[in-house]
C-alpha cells in the first residue's frame, strides 16, 4: 500500500478518515461531517472518502461508512438504492440520425420523468400516462409485492406512497438518462435514478426511528441526523429488511427503464441491433454486509461504488461531461469502493445563482438535452472536474471505457 494513495484526517477519541482527495478539493463542512461520523464507536476500523466527497445530510456524499452493530439510516439516505445502469449495444456512432432531437423526444414520451403529474402517481398506467407495457412494470413488481406486503404489516403507512405507480419512472434533480458514444464509437444506453417515493418514505421513517431511539435513550450525537439503529432491535431489523427490498426496487426500476429505453430507440433507429453487449447496474447509494480485514460488517455506501477486483462500474461526470465505466481494483484500504461521480462543489441554489442561460449553453453544445433555466442547477461548472476526481483514484479502479453523451434526458 503507498502512503501517498490518501490522506487522513485523525481526530483524536476517534476513527481516522482515509481520503483519496487529492489534487481535488474538499470543503471544511464536509471535512466536519467526516470527524462527526468518526467519532461513532461503532465505526469499523476508519472511514473512506471518495474525491467526490461533498456536504450532504448528516454524513457526507462519497464516504463509505463501516459499522458493527449499528445501521445510520441518514447515512444511507432516502433516496435509497440510487445508482447506475448502462448497456453497451451494436449500434454505432453512424447508425444514430444527424437530427437527434426526435430521438430524445421518443425517450421522454417512453419514460416518466421530472415531477409532471404522472411520474407523481396521480394517473394510472390504464390511463395511457406512459408507454411501459403493464406485462413489463408487472413482472418487475411480482419479484417485490410479497415482500413489500410483509414490510407493510409492520409499518401499515408505506402502503399508500408510490411504489408500483413509481416503477420504471426516472424521477428528478440529477437523475438522467443518456444515449452515449464510447472511444470506439459504440453506443451506450445509461440511466440514473433509484428507488423513489417509496424508498424516500422508508428512509424518512427509519431516519425519525432512528432519532426517537436516540432521545429514548439518551445518546447525545454531534448532529442528530447520525442516529443509528442498534442491532439486536426491532427498529434494527426492520430497517435491514425494508432497506434491503427498496434496493431491489431501484435495481428493478433501472431495468424496467433500460427496456422501455431500447423500445424507445427502436422506434426511431430502425436498423436491427442488441443491447447488452456489456452491461452493468450498481447502487451507490445503499448498505450490505460485506467482509472486510476479517470480519463481517455493514458497509454504508453515501454516493460511492463497490470496486471490487474485477468488478465493473459507472462513474458518470456532469450534464455536458463524459463517463467512465470502471473496473474495480479490490482496494482494501477503500473497502473495496469507488466515486459515484463528480461531486458537486456548489448547492444547486448557487450554481443558479452564479450561472446564467448562456452558460448552460455553451456547456452542454453538442448535446441534445434541455436547454433551460430549471436545469441550471446541473450546469457542469456546478461539479468537480470528472478528470481529477479519476486521477486522485488511480488505485481503486481501472478505465475500461470512456463514454461522452450526445442525448441527455433530465428529470
Amino acid at each position: 500500500m503507498k502512503k501517498e494513495e490518501y490522506e487522513v484526517l485523525h481526530t483524536e477519541g476517534s476513527r481516522p478518515v482515509k481520503m483519496w482527495t487529492r489534487g481535488v478539493p474538499v470543503e471544511e463542512a464536509a471535512k466536519k461531517q467526516l470527524r462527526n461520523t468518526a467519532t461513532l464507536p461503532f465505526i469499523y476500523k476508519h472511514i473512506a472518502v471518495m474525491p467526490d466527497v461533498h456536504l450532504g445530510k448528516g454524513s457526507t456524499i462519497g464516504s463509505v461508512i463501516p459499522t458493527l452493530g449499528a445501521v445510520i439510516p441518514a447515512a444511507v439516505g432516502v433516496d435509497i438504492g440510487c445508482g447506475m445502469m448502462a448497456a453497451k449495444t451494436t449500434l454505432t456512432a453512424n447508425d444514430l440520425p444527424d437530427n437527434l432531437g426526435p430521438l430524445r423526444s421518443a425517450i421522454e414520451r417512453a419514460i416518466p420523468h421530472g415531477m409532471s403529474p404522472k411520474t407523481r402517481g396521480h394517473r394510472g398506467r390504464d390511463e395511457g400516462s406512459w408507454h411501459t407495457p403493464p406485462s413489463v412494470v408487472d413482472a418487475a413488481w411480482l419479484q417485490l409485492k410479497d415482500e413489500f406486503d410483509a414490510i407493510c404489516l409492520k409499518t401499515p403507512k408505506l402502503k399508500n406512497t408510490n411504489n408500483y405507480r413509481h416503477l420504471g419512472t426516472l424521477g428528478s434533480g440529477n437523475h438522467f438518462i443518456e444515449v452515449c458514444l464510447d472511444e470506439q464509437g459504440a453506443v451506450w444506453f445509461m440511466l440514473h435514478s433509484g428507488s423513489r417515493g417509496v424508498g424516500n418514505a422508508i428512509g424518512m421513517h427509519f431516519i425519525e426511528l432512528a432519532k426517537q431511539d436516540m432521545r429514548t435513550h439518551f445518546i447525545n450525537l454531534p448532529d442528530q441526523d447520525l442516529a443509528y439503529l442498534a442491532e439486536g432491535t426491532q427498529h434494527y431489523d426492520d430497517y435491514v429488511e425494508a432497506v434491503g427490498w427498496a434496493q431491489r426496487f431501484a435495481r428493478n426500476n433501472r431495468e424496467v427503464m433500460m427496456q422501455n429505453l431500447i423500445a424507445a430507440v427502436r422506434t426511431v433507429i430502425h436498423k436491427p441491433f442488441q443491447t447488452h453487449v456489456e452491461a452493468v447496474n450498481c447502487h451507490h447509494n445503499y448498505v450490505q454486509k460485506e467482509h472486510h480485514f476479517g470480519k463481517d460488517v455493514l458497509v454504508t455506501r453515501k454516493g460511492a461504488v463497490s470496486a471490487r477486483a474485477g468488478e465493473l462500474g459507472i462513474i458518470p461526470g456532469s450534464m455536458g461531461a463524459k463517463s467512465f465505466i470502471v473496473r474495480g481494483k479490490g482496494n482494501a484500504e477503500s473497502f473495496h469502493s469507488c466515486s459515484h461521480g463528480a461531486g458537486r462543489t456548489m448547492s444547486r441554489t448557487e450554481a443558479k445563482r452564479r450561472f446564467s442561460l448562456d452558460d448552460q449553453i455553451r456547456a452542454t453544445q453538442g448535446v441534445e438535452c434541455r436547454k433551460d433555466e430549471n436545469v441550471i442547477d446541473e450546469i457542469p461548472m456546478a461539479y468537480k472536474d470528472i478528470d481529477a476526481v479519476m486521477l486522485a483514484q488511480r488505485e481503486l479502479v481501472d478505465v475500461v471505457h470512456i463514454l461522452k453523451q450526445v442525448v441527455c434526458v433530465k428529470g
